[in-house]
């Protein structure tokens, strides 16, 4: 017997650990693949395209969106972010777990489109004081 895949989305504020979650979870378990967003937002130092995202401008966004090619989007501080389509069914269809690093909205849209398939996790802080601490020493954001 076959089995379909599950698309399992961590999603947390900024700066809670779902990046370092979800690294863990793929280091775990070879069956679970992880989903890299599109996204119009600047690359920062360190970041590989293809790796952690696929870098496009918003022209190129548009033109996709409108033509159905994300499976979820959604505009974040003045950058859009998609998660490809295509890559999400296709990895389903393998059996293979598609883990999401994405934002609440996003995970509002794939349970529209995909509700069957989908697992989702939100990941809370220690607390508030923690979570602050957190965002200001990575120094990334206004």
């Amino acid at each position: 017997m076959n089995r379909r895949g599950l698309l399992l989305v961590i999603s947390s504020p900024s700066g809670v650990g779902k990046t370092s979650i979800v690294k863990q979870l793929l280091s775990l378990d070879s069956q679970l693949t992880m989903s890299v967003s599109v996204t119009t937002r600047p690359q920062r130092a360190g970041e590989v395209d293809g790796r952690d995202y696929h870098f496009i401008d918003e022209t190129t966004f548009q033109t996709r969106l409108e033509a159905g090619a994300f499976i979820e989007h959604a505009k974040v501080y003045e950058n859009y972010y998609g998660t490809p389509r295509q890559f999400a069914f296709d990895q389903l269809e393998k059996g293979l777990d598609v883990v999401f690093d994405i934002d609440w909205q996003g995970t509002q849209q794939l349970a529209q489109v995909a509700r069957q398939d989908l697992v989702s996790i939100f990941v809370l802080p220690p607390s508030l004081v923690e979570l602050e601490k957190r965002l200001r020493s990575r120094g990334l954001d206004a």
